[in-house]
């Protein structure tokens, strides 16, 4: 098994009348704490997914900024931005800023997006829903992270021929852009744009095998159309999973009863398959997460984390998989110095 990567996934949730996590700054502040507490275990990285209606963070940059200002080798990402609701120069713009805040550690999900829970959400921050429009402005949106001409320059009221890059840049971030891909159809598509590979716990189709195996079918299929298209890096993919280690009467209280079975329903009109929690004794989990056949594909596992628990819980239980589970998966504590 490939040496691993391993983060935490915070949807930054918060509740005004339950948990740790009341408000917007609370989920703000704790998801900041939390990443300082994780650089100090090992972990690699920090992501929070992004939605617009709940009650959850909307916006990444800001705290993405203050994280750069509080690590120094952590990797610090979304999963996912949806591009329906972007501005793609203007997200390229704010992408660079928070990049070059951070020293180069921005990784950036972004996808068609999720289904919303707000009546035509998107036309209410004024765009579409249509999937080719966020493909579209996520080519625009790549293409301007790169520094190319974008937009005509302005001659004496007229548009020159020379074009103009948005700024400010920041080298190498073209090569930090994710796929949240959520079928195997599009995971193809993202290997062949040459993007990373971006797959959660949920997938909107089913074949009735085991979620493990359906993710890595996924995975496999994005790498040899990666492989086909002839790009020249070695592309990265993450999996996300929830991983909850049973250790206190606590614990046992809030998981125990999890049944860590796969699920199959309807969402965003197709048959879907919802990845199984990993709950129990470490040891347990140790083994069963070291046969899941998509972390062994990949080389990033997302663990999500039930942020309103607050930072003190979450960062026992991200120690608690570092020391006694991710061993098991070929992840070694991180522990390079950035000068």
């Amino acid at each position: 098994m490939s040496p691993k990567k391993i983060g935490f996934l915070s949807f930054g949730a918060w509740h005004p009348s339950g948990g740790l996590t009341r408000s917007g700054g609370d989920a703000l502040r704790q998801t900041v704490e939390l990443a300082v507490a994780a650089e100090e275990i090992g972990i690699d990285g920090a992501f929070v997914r992004v939605h617009h209606f709940a009650r959850q963070l909307s916006s990444p940059f800001p705290l993405l900024s203050a994280i750069g200002v509080k690590t120094s080798r952590i990797e610090i990402g979304t999963g996912v931005i949806d591009m329906r609701y972007e501005n793609p120069l203007y997200m390229a713009e704010t992408a660079a800023a928070a990049d070059l805040l951070a020293g180069g550690r921005l990784q950036l999900g972004v996808s068609r997006g999720s289904p919303e829970p707000a009546w035509h959400g998107s036309e209410a921050f004024g765009y579409s829903v249509d999937a080719d429009e966020a493909r579209e402005k996520t080519a625009l949106f790549r293409v301007a992270i790169t520094g190319a001409g974008v937009v005509p320059a302005d001659v004496g009221g007229h548009p020159g021929e020379a074009t103009l890059g948005v700024q400010p840049q920041s080298p190498g971030l073209a090569d930090r852009i994710w796929w949240g891909s959520g079928s195997r159809e599009t995971a193809a598509w993202a290997g062949e744009q040459g993007m990373n590979l971006m797959s959660s716990t949920l997938l909107l189709e089913d074949t009735q095998v085991p979620f493990d195996q359906l993710q890595a079918e996924q995975i496999g299929l994005f790498r040899e159309a990666w492989a086909n298209a002839g790009h020249e890096r070695e592309p990265r993919v993450s999996v996300s999973r929830s991983v909850i280690p049973i250790t206190s009467d606590l614990d046992r209280q809030l998981f125990g009863s999890d049944a860590n079975e796969d699920q199959v329903g309807w969402l965003d009109g197709a048959i879907s398959r919802f990845g199984r929690s990993y709950t129990g004794e470490p040891d347990r989990i140790a083994e069963e997460l070291a046969g899941d056949a998509a972390v062994r594909a990949a080389d990033t596992i997302l663990l999500t984390v039930p942020s309103q628990l607050g930072v003190d819980y979450n960062a026992a239980m991200l120690e608690t998989i570092a020391r006694e589970i991710a061993p098991a998966i070929g992840w070694s504590p991180n522990t390079r110095v950035t000068a």
